[in-house]
């Protein structure tokens, strides 16, 4: 019997594969691979290039850096709750390994991303090729071996008939819901180009089904009976959540047990931010509400969540001594972190299936009055906040304030690093599900305006606020072109504090004047940190020119009604528009009863870091190993 075939080279082959693939949950089936992002050099012009350009079904996107088309395609996904996503390709070497960085993004947040770099010849007789790595231990390695530790599958194609295997392997681990992450096929130069005789068969329609994976029978048993003898039990409610699609079932089981949740940075906006029993943001850059049920709470039951140090406050914030953890987590290593019971299993699914094995409990009424106590004192202090009118500079909370209350309510709000994560995290009122999207696994600076457009290619309906520093902005702002040249409309909010302010407010925390923080000119040889003072000579940056040269409509701001003044104008604006503002770097928001484990240095002669190791060592012995 003679099978059909198909002669295509090995990049055809792919390019023809990916547009083939489809996913389906709860009975709804979309494509999986929405495009394709890249930058061409040789190492894949004449290979996936071609390709691209022979089968535009698969849309070709173009970018300006390898690490930004990465962290578009990571926020897509994020946005489609891992149902879809976009491939990238880049040549080899510098293009390869810009991509790696993003890879780290996608795997740490559970994200699913293909990364398709090209490498060095298969065939190895006209080695070294331009951009090659040598080694004289190996022949067999190359600069995309780098990808190995950042990849959740990773391959190396030599022959053209090697994707009949490799692609049904790459395709397991994109669609797992407990595998997935960045996933590379490196693809030497020469053999992209080489043509074999496909099976008909693999290009096929193949839908993906995502299963909702039940935990043990026994074991959700276990956990009503825990739930219904817990006096103060607490949900912590992880990124899980939003990607199970599970925020209605959390409200009405919220609803029917009076158990408040405490909300991850991934999984912020479980909860509407006016739900009585949410208490909000917990941990490191959480509120004194969630904390305080954190630090008393003698069942917590994690949905979806990781455990972070900045979820656990370096594993200090849990510490009644009779603490029992229950986790709802579809990979089991998380499931059982914290020697809890594990419920492997999907969230929304295990949540219904522990809807009904309750029974009727509710959490017992002085603790759910304790809750909303706290969640109206946490509401009149976030009030308190976007009230301020600092001077002569608006406080950064003011202007969280007031994008979050003059902007679009169906908007969504992106935001990576530096100090406004922990603003946001405790500030910002999730009106829906997709409201806030911070990228906080890896907290990568540069992933704010490559990932908003990411979200706004996955939602064109929806108004996308990119909120940035001037420390992100400079790392990758590249993608302001790309969005304009699209035509995909992003506000990007850039704040401007002269520097890297997280890590100044660290820095001063640990004695050290924030040493090498601030953008300013160095003073009889050295760089100064803020102990400088505000006279110091900043550098002649022009961010705000900057943005205009890069086609954006732009608008400067020096206080804050200019600030609301231009939030409403930029809803008029049809293209990418940046709001620009200088924003006062000492006028933070609080830590509220935490705290994150950054040791200073055990010994020195500046009397600040003494000081500070000294505060860290009577800290420290509050952290707890939960066995």
């Amino acid at each position: 019997m003679n099978t059909p075939t198909e002669r295509l080279t090995l990049a055809q082959a792919l390019v023809k594969f990916l547009i083939h693939q489809h996913v389906e949950r709860d009975g709804v089936t979309q494509p999986f691979f929405a495009g394709c992002f890249g930058i061409f050099g040789h190492g894949n012009i004449g290979g996936i290039g071609q390709a691209l350009q022979q089968f535009p079904d698969l849309r070709y996107y173009q970018c300006r850096n390898e690490q930004s088309m990465v962290h578009t395609a990571v926020a897509y996904a994020k946005m489609k709750n891992r149902l879809q996503t976009l491939a990238c390709t880049s040549s080899l070497g510098p293009g390869a390994t810009n991509m790696i960085t993003g890879a780290a993004v996608a795997t740490i947040n559970r994200l699913p991303v293909l990364l398709l770099p090209g490498d060095i010849f298969a065939r190895r007789n006209v080695a070294p090729v331009l951009q090659q790595l040598e080694s004289s231990q190996s022949q067999d390695i190359s600069v995309n071996d780098c990808f190995k530790p950042v990849s959740r599958y990773w391959d190396r194609i030599y022959r053209p008939d090697q994707l009949i295997t490799a692609l049904p392997e790459m395709m397991r681990v994109l669609t797992s819901p407990s595998e997935t992450g960045a996933v590379t096929l490196a693809l030497p130069q020469d053999a992209q180009t080489e043509a074999f005789d496909y099976p008909s068969a693999l290009f096929r329609k193949r839908i993906w089904s995502i299963p909702r994976n039940r935990p043990d029978t026994r074991a959700l048993a276990q956990a009503a009976a825990w739930i219904r003898t817990a006096k103060r039990p607490l949900i912590v409610a992880g990124g899980g959540v939003h990607y199970s699609e599970a925020t209605e079932t959390l409200r009405r089981f919220v609803e029917k047990s009076g158990i408040p949740v405490g909300e991850t940075m991934a999984g912020k906006g479980s909860l509407r931010f006016d739900h009585p029993l949410n208490l909000g943001a917990i941990g490191v850059t959480g509120n004194f509400a969630a904390n305080r049920a954190a630090k008393a709470a003698d069942l917590v039951i994690g949905i979806g969540t990781r455990y972070s140090d900045f979820t656990t406050c370096s594993k200090t914030a849990f510490q009644n001594p009779e603490v029992r953890f229950l986790n709802l987590n579809v990979t089991e290593f998380d499931a059982f972190k914290h020697g809890a019971l594990p419920l492997t299993g999907d969230a929304r699914a295990t949540l219904e299936e522990l809807h009904v094995l309750i029974n009727g409990y509710t959490s017992p009424a002085p603790y759910r009055e304790e809750c909303e106590r706290l969640h109206r004192e946490w509401e009149a202090e976030v009030d308190r906040i976007y009230a301020i009118r600092n001077s002569p500079l608006p406080s950064q909370g003011e202007l969280i304030g007031a994008v979050n209350e003059l902007g679009d309510p169906n908007a969504v709000m992106i935001n990576a690093a530096g100090s406004m994560p922990g603003d946001l995290h405790k500030l910002w009122r999730c009106r829906h599900p997709k409201h806030f999207h911070l990228e906080y696994g890896y907290s990568c600076m540069g992933y704010e305006i490559a990932g908003g457009l990411g979200i706004k290619m996955a939602d064109p309906s929806r108004e996308v606020y990119v909120l940035v520093g001037d420390g992100s902005y400079l790392m990758l702002g590249n993608e302001l072109i790309t969005s304009i040249q699209e035509g995909y409309k992003l506000t990007v909010v850039l704040m401007d504090n002269s520097g890297f302010n997280s890590i100044g407010g660290l820095s001063r925390s640990l004695g050290q004047q924030g040493f090498g923080t601030r953008y300013i000119y160095p003073k009889d040889g050295k760089l100064p940190g803020d102990d400088a003072g505000p006279h110091a000579e900043t550098l002649p940056v022009d961010l705000a020119m900057n943005a205009r040269g890069l086609g954006a409509h732009v608008i400067e701001c020096r206080t804050y009604d200019e600030f609301t003044a231009a939030l409403q104008a930029s809803k008029e604006i049809p293209k990418t528009t940046v709001i620009y503002i200088r924003n006062d770097r000492y006028v933070g928001v609080g830590g509220y009863e935490s705290w994150w484990d950054v040791p200073p240095a055990e010994v020195s002669t500046m009397p600040g870091v003494q000081e500070a190791r000294q505060k860290w060592e009577n800290l420290h012995t509050q952290e707890r190993t939960f066995l």
